[in-house]
């Protein structure tokens, strides 16, 4: 296969999966505009608070399994041996239900603890609605590791959006339908009401992953009859594999998700010495985890997509010795992050205030001044995300997880100093949130350059991206203020719309992107002959 063709198929199957995120980013952040308006900012802080000891259980006992799976099933599949690529995926799945039913019981009875060591009682029943959702997102890992592995992001992908529906849906009827019953306001109650969209969104995309798979029957047999070997891997070895695979990504993971849960009670711990009020504090963190966490978290789903697409490939790759391609995988998939990165960054500091009034009604200067603070963010988690499946790509699977450990012992002794002598309040949540990830793709970038000897291109991957998105964000900042007495909606729109013409006018003029790379981005033979025809190429 040649590297272009290698190249088109991993910026393809990426953006696979990072349009299914963006979509499902888009789902949520749509769905989230009425659930806030009817919970209120009160109401999202018992609801963030739930997700953040839910998350980490989460990554305790299945969040590892569609990475873990997939690198099993795909170093299987390139050396064809296919009966034990699906005796994987058996013991998987034994493997997924039990750690899932652990998981389900300890965040069960963890509820009312952790409700209490943050001064917080309200946010117990929420979180007891999402217990059982770690047992069903055990299964649907596995499942979509299995075709992750075979280089198909195409079910995971669909099975996002389906989740996210569902999940949209009943996560704002559960809370009206609880107002409609009780003829009053509950936080408590409507809070539980909504995380138990998430429940109902996690089955749906489990049904369509096992009718996915059940479609696929005849196909898996084929491969199974087509495989001759007589070597079958053992159960205790493929419990080996998966155990000291799925390990350094819990740890890694666990230490950024702990940041989190650790952020809450520091947070909470500090301010209410401070005298500041429970349903305040609530408030606050509403804002924090519902508006500014949303928002930054669209633009990084797709360096999530690509992260977790790269590394099948990689492995495959790297298996077989080929560190040319390795090397233009990363090179291509970095460049992509970048290019949607920075301008995501641009736009979220210049059109903070325009975007908060457009989406949630939102014209408080503190959540105006998260975004422009820690817009940046988002240009640091993409490429700490990219670097850590490059790193899992190519078994260098402890790194991350050192890393992450680094930027954590960083993070929490500075939000308590902030937080403790200074008066920023959430804002020094913001700053810490984006330390992590700037130590974190600071300390991957030096290990990929050892390991692989790699070095990343950098005029046309960061210093051209970053000029045009410097301008496009100046640009926008200032249309945004002389169009603002035609009303917020229609201007936010206008200038979203033109600026994103700005910043592809630049980047080309400025040849940050050649022909040959649109050519190998989905449908990049129609963005070529649109560009060629208006003269831009």
């Amino acid at each position: 296969m040649s590297n272009d063709t290698l190249k088109k198929n991993v910026i393809v199957q990426g953006s696979i999966l990072a349009m299914a995120s963006i979509i499902v980013r888009v789902i949520g952040l749509f769905y989230r505009i009425p659930l806030t308006r009817i919970l209120g900012d009160t109401g999202m802080g018992y609801y963030g608070y739930a997700y953040e000891i839910y998350n980490l259980v989460l990554i305790l006992s299945s969040y590892s399994l569609p990475l873990s799976v997939s690198k099993l099933v795909s170093a299987r599949i390139v050396k064809k041996e296919y009966k034990n690529c699906f005796r994987v995926f058996k013991f998987s799945l034994a493997f997924g239900a039990f750690v899932g039913l652990i998981g389900t019981l300890v965040l069960y009875l963890a509820a009312e603890p952790y409700a209490k060591l943050i001064s917080n009682e309200n946010v117990a029943v929420s979180i007891k609605v999402l217990a059982p959702t770690i047992f069903v997102f055990s299964i649907l890992g596995v499942f979509r590791g299995f075709f992750q592995g075979h280089s198909n992001m195409v079910p995971t992908a669909v099975s996002q959006v389906a989740e996210q529906i569902v999940n949209a849906l009943v996560s704002i009827a559960a809370p009206l339908l609880i107002i409609f019953l009780t003829y009053r306001e509950n936080y408590r109650l409507e809070s539980a009401g909504a995380t138990f969209g998430t429940l109902m969104g996690a089955v749906s995309a489990l049904v369509v992953l096992a009718l996915v798979f059940l479609y696929n029957r005849k196909v898996i047999r084929k491969r199974l009859s087509r495989d001759l070997s007589d070597e079958y891997e053992s159960y205790k070895h493929i419990c080996y594999v998966l155990l000291i695979t799925a390990i350094p990504v819990i740890i890694s993971q666990t230490i950024y998700q702990i940041g989190g849960f650790i952020d809450s009670v520091i947070f909470n711990g500090v301010l209410t010495k401070k005298g500041m009020e429970e349903e305040v504090r609530s408030a606050v963190w509403g804002i924090y985890s519902n508006k500014y966490r949303l928002l930054t978290n669209v633009p990084i789903a797709v360096a999530s997509a690509m992260g977790t697409a790269i590394v099948p490939t990689l492995i495959s790759e790297y298996v077989i010795g080929n560190i040319d391609n390795v090397k233009q995988k990363i090179s291509t998939v970095v460049k992509f992050n970048m290019i949607i990165a920075f301008p995501s960054a641009a736009g979220l500091i210049a059109l903070a205030k325009p975007i908060l009034l457009l989406l949630f009604g939102d014209g408080k200067q503190l959540s105006a001044s998260m975004l422009q603070i820690g817009g940046i963010c988002v240009v640091f988690f993409a490429l700490s995300t990219v670097t850590n499946g490059i790193l899992q790509g190519i078994n260098r699977m402890s790194l991350p997880v050192i890393h992450s450990a680094i930027s954590l012992v960083i993070h929490i002794p500075l939000l308590y100093i902030l937080l403790k002598f200074t008066n920023l309040g959430v804002n020094a949540l913001v700053i810490c949130n984006c330390l992590f990830p700037f130590v974190v793709c600071v300390l991957n970038w030096i290990s990929v350059k050892k390991k692989l000897d790699y070095r990343q291109e950098v005029l046309r991957t960061f210093i051209l991206p970053f000029i045009c998105s410097a301008i496009m964000g100046v640009f926008a900042f200032c249309l945004s203020v002389l169009l603002k007495p035609i009303g917020n909606i229609l201007s936010t729109l206008i200038v979203i719309a033109l600026a994103v013409l700005v910043y592809f006018f630049l980047l080309i003029k400025l040849k940050a992107v050649t022909r040959e790379e649109l050519l190998a981005m989905p449908k990049g033979g129609v963005l070529v002959r649109i560009f060629t025809k208006i003269k831009l190429l």
